[in-house]
């Protein structure tokens, strides 16, 4: 049996909302793997959504920009909510987002040694004179770039921020940039991972079949109706999850790839999703939770 610490079991309730006793049951039983825990939890009918696992509260911003036909989006972390809205934090994201967007680099490693856009620093020695002066510990979580026609959205201040790819033979086009736009604003809210069904990768949907294969033999249905069950979860799913199978959130009559279609062909062009990229500020990020040690202490007794 794996040796489940008490930040193992603190992570896992934190992303799935499930019961002390039960995540560390699950971590022995996944023999301390988190994602085969997650799997378990959700076979026991507990975890009931795995695409809200991991969406803890941390402060800062998700910024997306766009120039010509390059675009980037980054999230910047900070600890309070405060220092997220003051200028001197505003201005260091300026700072390092266009420093991402004039460099090349593909990661945050490789960032943090180049000179910062505007300054004689590299990143590193930049960053770390801002934590000075604004007092606060700030990191450079994460960035994605693309290429081509892009269309950038950001929500609430930062909190989540959209970077969608989209090639068309009529890039100009008020009507086709509104249908991108509605497309992006549809990613930001209703948090689409995959393009289309058949972007799902073949293990996540094998997994997901396994799962409500056995959440529908725990219902005890017959035999002969419980694959067509499972089936129809599965379809489900893939609503949930595909942007072109989504329910278009300003017409509930239709899906966003119908949506789409009927935009394209209305302006006689052709319109097609490429790619997107969708942050949203903290996800997976854990903020200090008081006295949980002494909660899972007493619960191991």
């Amino acid at each position: 049996m794996a040796n489940v610490s008490i930040q193992d079991v603190k992570e896992l309730r934190d992303m799935t909302g499930c019961g002390l006793s039960d995540c560390k049951k699950a971590l022995e039983d996944a023999n301390g793997n988190r994602d085969e825990a997650v799997k378990i939890l959700r076979e026991m009918g507990l975890a009931k959504s795995a695409k809200k696992a991991g969406r803890i509260a941390a402060e800062g911003i998700v910024k997306t920009k766009v120039e010509g036909n390059k675009g980037i989006i980054v999230e910047i972390n900070c600890e309070t909510d405060f220092a997220a809205k003051s200028d001197r934090f505003l201005e260091l994201v300026e700072t390092i987002t266009d420093t991402i967007l004039k460099s090349d680099v593909s990661d945050v490693d490789a960032l943090m040694n180049i000179t910062a856009e505007g300054t004689s620093q590299t990143v590193s020695e930049y960053l770390a004179e801002k934590i000075g002066v604004i007092s606060e510990n700030i990191k450079i979580r994460r960035f994605d770039r693309m290429e081509g026609t892009l269309i950038q959205y950001m929500h609430d201040g930062g909190r989540i921020g959209t970077l969608l790819k989209i090639s068309t033979d009529k890039p100009d086009d008020a009507e086709i940039l509104a249908a991108a736009k509605n497309a992006a604003l549809q990613i930001t809210a209703m948090n689409a991972q995959y393009v289309a069904k058949a972007d799902i990768p073949a293990d996540v949907m094998a997994n997901e079949k396994e799962v409500q294969t056995k959440l529908v033999e725990q219902e005890g249905k017959p035999a002969n109706v419980a694959e067509k069950i499972v089936e129809g979860r599965l379809r489900k799913f893939a609503e949930e999850v595909c942007l072109l199978e989504q329910i278009y959130f300003k017409d509930n009559t239709t899906s966003v790839g119908k949506y789409l279609d009927s935009v394209a062909k209305a302006q006689g062009a052709a319109l097609k999703i490429e790619g997107f990229v969708r942050y949203e500020r903290g996800e997976g990020i854990e903020k200090k939770a008081d006295n949980f040690a002494d909660e899972v202490a007493s619960m191991i007794k």
